[in-house]
């Protein structure tokens, strides 16, 4: 989470800088809780120097509804929201699922067409920093070389197990399993 407007700045710089590829922003704006999490102006700042830079972005329902300033009722409305910010950014965007408005599915929408990718709740109140690690873990996977919709598919699925390990960690909502996969198919390179 970044929440001034001159580290952001700093960021893009050094992106453009370093000609950084496949840059994936989690735009970490909005909790789920729904309580704003950078000022107005960091906000803005993020809009104008960082999300044009992105190949992809990540909001969850709250953000994108900040980011297309439109309300996400339904499917049909993420499909509409991720739409418009596509069009704004001009880069691709995953709008995360949940937030009452269905099961853990993601919409990646670009180029004019969109996929979902289906995911299933996981009873698991240890969740802080699924989006983060959703969104960490595609950039790993296209530095590797897979594709983008490869690379979404393959974050959801060590989502899910990371998830699915139960890990149980202090109190409140803790973090999922991170080490439940140290050595399996998501450490394999692309082999295209």
């Amino acid at each position: 989470m970044v929440s001034s407007s001159s580290l952001i700045e700093i960021i893009a710089k050094k992106l453009k800088e370093y000609k950084a590829e496949n840059i994936v922003v989690d735009p970490v704006m909005v909790a789920t809780s729904g309580a704003r999490l950078i000022s107005e102006d960091a906000i803005e700042t993020l809009k104008k120097e960082l999300l044009s830079l992105a190949t992809l972005i990540t909001p969850n329902i709250p953000e994108a509804e900040v980011l297309s300033e439109m309300d996400i009722t339904d499917e049909a409305s993420m499909v509409d929201a991720a739409k418009k910010i596509n069009e704004t950014f001009g880069c691709a965007t995953l709008v995360k699922g949940g937030h009452q408005i269905n099961d853990a599915n993601d919409l990646l929408y670009r180029n004019d067409s969109f996929t979902w990718f289906k995911g299933k709740r996981i009873n698991n109140s240890n969740t802080h920093g699924t989006g983060c690690t959703l969104s960490s873990a595609i950039a790993s996977n296209l530095a590797k070389g897979f594709d983008l919709d490869d690379s979404v598919k393959r974050a959801k699925d060590y989502i899910s197990g990371a998830l699915s390990a139960m890990l149980d960690l202090g109190k409140g909502s803790g973090p999922m399993d991170h080490s439940f996969a140290i050595d399996n198919e998501y450490t394999t390179e692309y082999e295209g």
